[in-house]
């Protein structure tokens, strides 16, 4: 299987290959091929940050025409990307005006109406996700208004990962995880929701039902005459990550770390009750009708920048400098809006300490150390309040993604959370994206089962909590800092 993954920061093409040995029924061997990696970052158009989905679809094309010159052919393709984002499409099938990134400033001030014109009790009740100000549903507002001529020449709505399907096969698809992060689908029908959709001010004629993952939408022809089925898999990264996370216990909670930090339970049923809103707390689809109740945190989106500001070449040793560092002496709020796309990253981070009056973090260790303990403590709040929802206490945290990778930030989340912590693996949402197609294809029978033949292939490692009175001591500080500063989320 070819798994296409792509993040907001950086792209793969990996081959997987999967050995099912009838004989033996534990010889279930996974293994994963790196074809292609490359960086994914915005592009500045008419002062507008867009993603090159050029570039990105180029780079797709040259993986799978290597793999053809290798004689390889696989048995399925699938794709998978971030959330929210979209491209217009006219009635010939090009795309009209800019595929434009979530974090461009387009949609400041959007949510607020929509949350005062709408009511955001009916929102939430009525789509379940959380409020996040860049939400397709705010996208779409800010695009009817500031570019009524491309709404005039669209006639359909892909998202990302549906788009790229479309480019490899000519055949339009809708899937259901993808769809689900955009507060537009009705969380009870599984449909769009029309209301919304008059509110955003586009017409519900640019969409089609969704699909749940694991349909073939069409075929890629190789250079020798074979068509190879392109399967919609849970295509929201997260989701596919999810699928890969080896949640051995219903009391167990994922965090799918990298640019973005995704903590969750699975759920059969949603929560979309007073509490749940009130703790902001999405309900995005999953494969296999499971719900994705998580909580959006800004993640090492912080760190990126921080290390792209400052030209760090040694992550490694700035880890082992900021381990150094005393804990919890620089505080910030990660998910206060202020740090979605900031010109500069550690001057904003700066400036929050030095507004409030607080340590300011100055050298590189500093900052470093300020965005691992501020995750921590941000770590455990969205345990608490899923916690809360779940209405138990979270037995453990299973760290998947790139960022299980950071050892240090891993023991800080244990100390921080008081739970067990076990990470991998690594590149999750490729796996997740694998497992889908496995499960398309028949070999692997379900999630449960996919997770299984995860956990046999790829080692865990594991963290236990340790003493965490600094976070003890200044978790008051935290809370009131939270709690006072704009959230993106609010």
């Amino acid at each position: 299987m070819v798994a296409i993954d792509l993040g907001a920061s950086s792209g793969r093409v990996m081959l997987a290959t999967f050995h099912n040995d009838a004989r033996h029924q534990n010889d279930k061997r996974l293994t994963l091929r790196e074809v292609r990696r490359f960086t994914n970052q915005l592009l500045r158009r008419n002062g507008t940050d867009t993603w090159d989905l050029d570039a990105i679809e180029g780079e797709i094309r040259a993986a799978l025409h290597q793999l053809d010159a290798e004689g390889i052919v696989p048995d399925s393709i699938g794709i998978d990307t971030w959330g929210v984002d979209f491209v217009l499409l006219n009635q010939q099938g090009e795309r009209v005006g800019y595929p434009v990134s979530y974090r461009d400033a387009r949609t400041y001030g959007v949510m607020a109406r929509a949350q005062h014109q709408l009511g955001t009790a009916s929102i939430y009740r009525r789509t379940g996700i959380q409020f996040l100000p860049f939400n397709t549903l705010y996208q779409l507002r800010a695009l009817s208004e500031q570019h009524p001529e491309w709404v005039q020449q669209t006639a359909r709505l892909l998202m990302i990962p549906d788009y790229l399907h479309y480019r490899l096969t000519g055949c339009y698809n809708w899937e259901y995880t993808n769809a689900s992060t955009t507060q537009l689908l009705n969380i009870d029908s599984g449909n769009w929701d029309t209301e919304l959709l008059a509110w955003a001010g586009v017409p519900a004629g640019w969409f089609g039902r969704p699909s749940a993952p694991g349909n073939t939408v069409g075929y890629w022809r190789t250079a020798g005459g074979h068509d190879v089925p392109v399967v919609a898999v849970a295509t929201h990264d997260t989701a596919s990550a999810v699928v890969a996370a080896p949640l051995h216990d219903a009391d167990a909670a994922y965090l799918s770390s990298g640019t973005w930090s995704l903590m969750g339970i699975e759920s059969r049923t949603p929560f979309t009750h007073a509490g749940a809103l009130a703790a902001n707390i999405t309900n995005e689809g999953g494969a296999e009708g499971r719900y994705r109740v998580l909580k959006n945190i800004m993640g090492l989106w912080l760190l990126q920048r921080m290390v792209q500001e400052r030209s760090i070449d040694d992550l490694p040793g700035l880890i082992a400098q900021a381990a150094q560092q005393p804990a919890c002496r620089f505080l910030i709020n990660p998910n206060h809006d202020r740090f979605i796309n900031p010109q500069h990253m550690c001057r904003e981070i700066q400036n929050d300490c030095r507004e409030r009056g607080a340590p300011v973090p100055e050298t590189d260790a500093q900052l470093a150390r300020c965005i691992f303990d501020s995750l921590a403590m941000l770590y455990r709040q969205v345990a608490g309040e899923l916690a809360d929802l779940h209405g138990k206490p979270l037995s453990r945290l299973h760290i998947v993604g790139g960022g299980s990778q950071n050892h240090f930030l891993n023991q800080l989340c244990a100390n921080a959370c008081g739970l067990p912590v076990s990470t991998g693996p690594v590149e999750a949402s490729t796996l997740g994206n694998v497992g889908c197609q496995l499960m398309a294809l028949g070999d692997v029978a379900d999630v449960s089962a996919f997770r299984a033949v995860v956990t046999h292939n790829f080692p865990l490692q594991h963290f236990m909590p340790q003493d965490n009175a600094d976070f003890a001591a200044h978790w008051a500080q935290f809370q009131s800092l939270s709690l006072h500063s704009k959230e993106l989320c609010v």
